[in-house]
Parts: structure tokens; C-alpha cells; sequence
């Protein structure tokens, strides 16, 4: 189907008649239409949430509710245009988002009506647990990770170790739930995806750079570290590892590259020397060198 459907046409009339124009903008947002939010409504949307007058629950609500429809389309693009004014809204909205106790509830979302409804609803159910838990992240740290300041005096470079091990697993967990949305280049075959898979790219640069400073921070503190906080680092950097890989398989391009296996073991062996095992001595200045300099260097602020 393609352009507005009688019922959206319905839906946006009623709402002029009564005056609420932010419900008609979400609606007209979240047409029928197989594309993305038109720009013009996702920027008066995003002038709302910087305009005092405006209720943030109202906005919210009112996007929510056209999660409960039963298209795909609706669906989905109500999901992109939530996504979208969390990235570049007031943070007034974030901040309601993440003090709600439930956020989007689609696990069992499915729409039986077209082939291409059941294949987009599993991209849905998964772009859902993905801004549930970019709501959460934000609830927890009190922080968007992919807004925050950058480079050698950025928040995570200069963040103190106990914060960091708290800090780094809650990116990790953002994360996660962002690479789980795994599509391949034949499933990205409409507008709809197309612009969800754009605005987690831009998710997962961002993201990916606040953690890597994290890392880096991490490392640089690795060896000051008690001995329980080296086992907490030990078992994040692992993570880390791990996280690097599918990172490199979600962007399909060989920009991040692994950190080299002698680093992990020049941490390993830090720990059990702090537990007592008997392992090759390593002086401080020798494990410091299996730091590569590429990890070493803070990320480039993202555009």
C-alpha cells in the first residue's frame, strides 16, 4: 500500500477538528505509507519538545498509542519517529521516557496480514527491546551515551574507577540489544527499515565511541586497580573483545579492529599475581607496552 490510507486521511481530519497538533503531526508521521516520517512533521515534532507549553507525556502517549496498531508500517515508524526525536528532541522527552515504568511492549508483536508483515515484525519486536533499553541506559546512568562529551577530558575519560565498572556494563547492555536487531543487506528492502537501520548506524557509532573511551580509560586504571575491580575490568574488557566483532559485522566494514591477544593475556596474568598464582612476572612497564597505541587513542567525535 502506498500513500496515506483512508484511515489515516480520517485519523488526521479528526484531530484537526479538535485541535491537537501534535497527535495530527504523529499521526501524519506514521501513515500507511511503506517510507519513512516525512521530515517536515519529525521537525515540527522535535520543535514541539523544545516548546514549554507542550506536554512531554501528551507526545509520548500519543506516539505510544500508535504503537498498539496492528499494520506493521504504523508500527514501525512510530518506533523511528520515537527514535528519532530521543536522538534529536529536548531531553525533556528522554528524561519521561526513562521515568516511565514500561516503555514500548511489542515482544509478541506480529502482523499476519502480508508475508512482509511477518518479516518486519520480528525487526520491530527487536528495535523495541533496543529503545527500551536506550530509555533504560539513560534511567541508570542519567546520561544518553551517545550525546555525552568526547576526547582526552570527555565523561568517560576522566570518569574515577568505581563509576567506570558500574558504567561500562550499562553500555554494554545498550549495545547488545542494538546488535541483536542483525539484519542482512537482502532484509533491509523498504524505506521503513531502511531509516531505522540509519538511525541505529548512527546509534551504534556513537555508542561504540562513549565505550571505547570507557575501555581505554579502564585499561589506563587496569593496573592501580584492587584486586575484585581487576576481576570486574578483566571480564568487561572480554566483553569488550567480543562486542568489537559483532560491531564490525553489524557496520560490514573493517573500521574497528581487535585488539591484539596479548593484551588480554597481560591482563590476565595482572590478576593472578594479585591472587597469588605463580605466573611469568611482568613489570609494570612491559604490560603497559601490550597496549596497543590505536586503543590508547580517544575516538573521533561523531559528525
Amino acid at each position: 500500500m502506498s500513500g496515506q490510507s483512508l484511515t489515516d486521511r480520517i485519523a488526521a481530519a479528526q484531530h484537526s477538528m479538535t485541535g491537537s497538533a501534535i497527535s495530527k503531526a504523529v499521526c501524519k508521521a506514521t501513515t500507511h505509507e511503506v517510507s519513512g516520517p516525512k521530515k517536515k512533521h519529525l521537525d515540527y515534532l522535535i520543535h514541539c519538545t523544545n516548546e514549554l507549553n507542550v506536554s512531554i507525556p501528551h507526545l509520548a502517549d500519543t506516539l505510544l498509542e500508535r504503537t498498539a496498531s496492528n499494520s506493521w508500517i504504523v508500527v514501525f515508524k512510530a518506533l523511528i519517529t520515537t527514535h528519532h526525536l530521543m536522538m534529536y528532541g529536548n531531553e525533556r522527552l528522554m528524561q519521561y521516557l526513562a521515568s516511565r515504568n514500561t516503555l514500548f511492549n511489542l515482544n509478541n508483536f506480529l502482523d499476519k496480514a502480508a508475508l512482509q508483515g511477518y518479516n518486519m515484525s520480528t525487526f520491530i519486536r527487536r528495535y523495541s527491546r533496543y529503545l527500551n533499553e536506550k530509555a533504560m541506559s539513560y534511567r541508570l546512568a542519567a546520561v544518553d551515551f551517545t550525546k555525552m562529551k568526547r576526547g582526552a577530558d570527555g565523561v568517560m575519560r576522566t570518569m574515577n574507577t568505581e563509576k567506570l565498572i558500574k558504567t561500562l556494563p550499562i553500555i554494554q547492555t545498550q549495545l547488545d540489544a542494538l546488535l541483536d536487531f542483525q539484519p542482512n543487506s537482502n532484509e533491509l528492502t523498504n524505506g521503513v527499515i531502511n531509516t531505522a537501520f540509519m538511525l541505529l548506524f548512527k546509534d551504534s557509532i556513537r555508542l561504540f565511541a562513549a565505550y571505547n573511551e570507557g575501555v581505554i580509560n579502564m585499561l589506563e586504571k587496569y593496573f592501580d586497580m584492587k584486586k575484585n575491580q581487576c576481576k570486574e575490568a578483566l571480564e568487561i574488557y572480554k566483553t569488550f573483545l567480543n562486542r568489537m566483532t559483532k560491531l564490525s559485522e553489524f557496520l560490514k566494514v573493517a573500521e574497528v579492529t581487535s585488539a591484539p591477544s596479548s593484551l588480554l593475556e597481560a591482563l590476565e596474568q595482572h590478576l593472578a599475581s594479585l591472587e597469588g598464582r605463580k605466573l611469568k612476572d611482568l613489570s609494570t612497564a612491559s604490560r603497559y607496552e601490550h597496549i596497543p597505541k590505536k586503543l590508547l587513542r580517544s575516538a573521533p567525535p561523531a559528525s
